[in-house]
């Protein structure tokens, strides 16, 4: 399948699924092998020679992997196995420096001697510091003593030897501490001031109550580095060397490929249950409302699973100390399957749990619609997080479908305009993009895809029926990228839509096909390979210009709280150019009589908005922080610095107690579900309440009030020459 995505920034590489265009197609090679190997580098080494065979064949602008490519990947590496510089020495980082202009020679030749090398250090660097970490959580801080903490950490050196690494802990121990321990002052010296009945304890028990958190989370923190094998930090070195081709390109290990298929379709087989490790338990964080586990009841959250049993195995499996991947891995199943789970309950008793697993929905996946009254007229407000699908079967739920319905429904209930979300949304299914662009016009293209042979097919919307002819306002943010940004900028240039929101959006403007590696494979006991994200194409707005850097410019650009962070495609080491092609063949819209009117006045409504005044000034000082790096580990220089972020906090509050005077209610067909789901109904009272106090959806209303539709230019408009 063809898909395209971002990567989120953050230490994990956390993914978010943006589109699918086509079935990626190479042509014939195949990898056998028949022995068994119970070393994994031999099986690391096949990978290698896929991924370089795939790219190699595929990727939209092939690299030259040289020297030069090999500094990048090395520094890439380093710095996401020790990203806070607390682990390796300086003389580990110079042995590792006799690598850095090898790994492209080591790459093509299937070498794995500077991962080997890498990973053994920093497991005997983790040892290490597991042997001292106690030693120096044993006595309690000063902090009367006057010093500080560099959390610069990309500036900052390798320590010089162990003495030098030990102290760094040591202030990061502190600093954590302190933090913790100003905490639990405020909060004491908050129920003195309420008058509650409590022992008052004295700033030696407070410091030693700071410190015990400050150890436990440190033993969570190894508890955690402990579970990693070796597969985890190759994966690690593999992306350190695709990404290198653009910042899209990634490879998948099987779970992380399980992970993205539920995050494109919303949908997993299993119980319906959230996970998280605590210790060496698996604990139950979430209960998915109508999944099997929430049908079942006898599930809770803060339930501890300690076996799992299969109905067609004798004896459960104990997975108490097994990493949480593969304790999901056993607990999740075909739909129809039953799994007996022997769970340490929150009372402390142990009871056996059967339950039959089914296919749960992720709620929070999938668009959701609101109703907005405003002067008696009513208007519709759709969330969209992603571009949804299901990828084993289209015709099944998706975002193009789902939001038909909700159209209908709004046309039902004689809904005079219509709000998009598209904040936060990073991408996903580029056909749905394509059906949901066709909703609101009669039919013309909606998007250009150009692959690396400079062919270009124009994506168009085929069907002459028109859901949707009343005004339509969408809403973006610095998060909305790929297909989102496909969206915007086709109702743009159509002059459908009016688009509000950040200056620019994310600028992601590349297709990725996910490939399975396994294809390639005959007779393989290596097992399940993973897959690959691979870069093949680039999209174009239908004027010709591509969203790649640059992303949609909003039609009424507003300040909000990411103004001012680096953030998007722009801010990546090697993201790809923009550049234009010839426009497609298309006719605006030509539905509103006074488009320009009304998006003058809004831009001049909102520059003397007091809440957008604020808002920008919240971002500008959000800014600073973020660029703060050198902290004091003095309890009153600290207290002073957080009595002066408390101050400005404060100030802000008025952002959040804003009060549009909108009315916000469900469709009634989900009114009559909310009675049934008290879980629903308070996700949507939440939701509900944020709205009405969203500046934005205010403008939007007002946009969508003031456009006017002259019905008869919008046929002759929206028809291509």
């Amino acid at each position: 399948m063809n898909f395209d995505m971002m990567k989120q920034h953050n230490l994990k590489n956390n993914l978010v699924i943006l589109f699918l265009i086509t079935l990626f197609a190479v042509t014939s090679c195949s990898f056998t092998t028949t022995k068994d190997f119970d070393d994994d580098s031999d099986k690391d080494q096949v990978l290698i020679e896929l991924i370089t065979y795939v790219i190699e064949q595929g990727h939209y602008d092939m690299k030259e992997v040289d020297d030069e490519f090999s500094q990048s990947v090395f520094k890439d590496y380093i710095k996401g196995v020790d990203p806070i510089k607390r682990h390796f020495l300086e003389s580990d980082f110079q042995e590792f420096q006799a690598f850095e202009t090898l790994l492209d020679d080591q790459i093509k030749n299937k070498n794995l001697l500077f991962f080997n090398l890498t990973v053994e250090r920093y497991k005997k660097r983790m040892e290490e510091a597991k042997g001292f970490y106690a030693e120096l959580l044993e006595e309690p801080f000063d902090f009367q003593k006057s010093e500080t903490i560099n959390t610069d950490y990309e500036q900052i050196d390798y320590a010089k030897d162990k003495k030098e690494l030990k102290q760094r802990w040591r202030e990061q121990f502190k600093f954590s501490t302190l933090s913790t321990y100003y905490d639990l002052q405020e909060e004491q010296a908050q129920r003195i001031e309420d008058g509650e009945e409590m022992e008052v304890k004295s700033d030696a028990e407070l410091e030693a109550e700071a410190r015990e958190i400050t150890r436990e989370s440190t033993e969570n923190y190894f508890d955690t580095m402990s579970d990693l094998e070796r597969r985890d930090w190759f994966n690690l070195y593999i992306n350190s060397f695709v990404s290198q081709f653009d910042p899209h390109t990634n490879y998948f290990a099987p779970q992380d490929k399980d992970r993205f298929d539920i995050s494109m379709s919303g949908k997993l087989e299993g119980i319906g249950a959230r996970l998280q490790k605590q210790r060496d338990n698996v604990k139950i964080v979430e209960i998915i409302s109508g999944g099997p586990a929430w049908t079942n009841g006898e599930l809770e959250v803060g339930d501890l699973i300690q076996k799992v049993k299969q109905e067609d195995e004798k004896e459960p499996v104990d997975i108490r100390g097994m990493r949480l991947d593969d304790a999901v891995d056993l607990i999740k199943g075909p739909k129809g399957t039953e799994v007996t789970l022997t769970v340490k309950k929150v009372d402390g008793s142990t009871q056996l749990i059967r339950i039959t697993r089914d296919v749960v929905e992720i709620e929070e996946t999938y668009a959701k619609t609101s109703t907005v009254e405003r002067d008696g007229d009513v208007f519709g407000l759709i969330n969209l997080p992603k571009f949804y699908f299901d990828m084993q079967n289209y015709t099944e739920r998706n975002a193009a479908s789902d939001i038909k319905k909700e159209l209908e429904r709004l046309n039902e209930i004689g809904a005079k305009g219509l709000v998009i979300d598209l904040r936060n949304n990073g991408g996903g299914s580029l056909s749905t993009v394509v059906d949901i662009a066709g909703f609101f016009i009669e039919e013309g293209p909606v998007v250009q895809v150009r692959d690396a042979q400079d062919n270009t097919e124009v994506l168009e919307d085929t069907d002459s029926d028109v859901i949707w002819d009343k005004p339509l306002v969408i809403l973006v943010n610095e998060l909305s990228a790929s297909a989102s940004e496909i969206l915007a900028a086709a109702m743009q240039d159509y002059e459908r839509a009016v688009v509000i929101g950040s200056k620019q959006t994310y600028g992601k403007g590349t297709v990725q096909n996910v490939v399975d590696l396994n294809r390639w494979m005959r007779n393989s006991s290596f097992g399940d390979m993973g897959a690959l994200k691979i870069t093949t194409q680039k999209f174009y707005r239908i004027n010709g210009g591509s969203t790649q850097l640059k992303g949609v410019a909003s039609d009424v650009a507003v300040p909000d709280r990411f103004s001012y962070i680096d953030i998007g495609e722009r801010d990546y080491e090697n993201p790809m150019p923009w550049d234009k092609i010839d426009a497609a063949d298309y006719k605006v819209w030509g539905g509103y009589s006074n488009l320009e009117e009304i998006i003058s006045a809004s831009k001049a409504r909102l520059s003397k908005s007091a809440q957008i005044q604020m808002i920008d000034e919240n971002a500008q000082w959000i800014e600073s922080q973020r660029k703060q790096n050198l902290f004091s580990l003095a309890y009153e220089e600290y207290k002073e610095e957080m009595i002066q972020v408390e101050e400005m906090t404060s100030k802000f509050e008025g952002i959040s107690q804003y009060n549009t005077s909108l009315v916000f209610k469900s469709l009634p067909y989900e009114e009559a579900l909310m009675t049934q789901d008290s879980s629903l109904t308070e996700k949507r009272q939440r939701w509900h309440e944020s709205l009405s106090k969203d500046v934005y959806v205010e403008e939007a209303i007002h946009v969508l009030q003031d456009l006017n539709v002259d019905k008869n230019s919008i046929k002759l408009a929206a028809r291509k020459d």
